[in-house]
């Protein structure tokens, strides 16, 4: 018995004086499917990682940072499976006009805890902007605050 590069195998009987040749296709078959699988899976795994690579570097890497100052006007912990703070920064430039809301996620739960205890005074958010993530799951915003500092008025 011999296997060729195809995957075939080849076989000889002999029968009485005369020798028969046949062909088995069996083994070709369940070779090109055990090697779709693995291709199939190799291809999710490059996938999975690619992505999860994608996701690191954008949270890791800021695009801009700054500083916004103001008065908290809303803030809060939602999201059905990603918990994620929040917040809604109401910035008056002059008495009497019209605020501009700055909206703004906080990932870490001691920051969020000292925004909840200097809520209705003037603060300064420092922020890092991440754009481009894949899911909303790290937060509602690409702003993502890193510190508060309480302004006096």
């Amino acid at each position: 018995m011999t296997i060729s590069n195809v995957g075939m195998l080849i076989y000889s009987v002999k029968v009485g004086s005369d020798t028969q040749l046949g062909f088995m296709w069996g083994l070709i078959e369940e070779d090109r499917m055990n090697g779709f699988i693995k291709w199939l899976l190799s291809l999710v795994l490059i996938g999975l990682v690619g992505i999860s690579a994608y996701t690191w570097a954008m949270l890791t890497w800021s695009y801009g940072n700054g500083e916004r100052a103001g008065y908290i006007q809303k803030f809060s912990n939602r999201g059905y499976i990603c918990k994620t703070w929040e917040g809604e920064l109401a910035m008056v430039s002059m008495p009497g006009t019209m605020s501009e809301k700055f909206l703004f996620t906080v990932r870490e739960d001691g920051v969020a805890q000292k925004i909840n205890a200097n809520l209705g005074k003037k603060v300064a958010l420092k922020y890092e902007q991440h754009i481009g993530l894949p899911t909303n799951c790290f937060g509602d915003t690409e702003y993502f605050v890193s510190d508060i500092v309480v302004l006096e008025d």
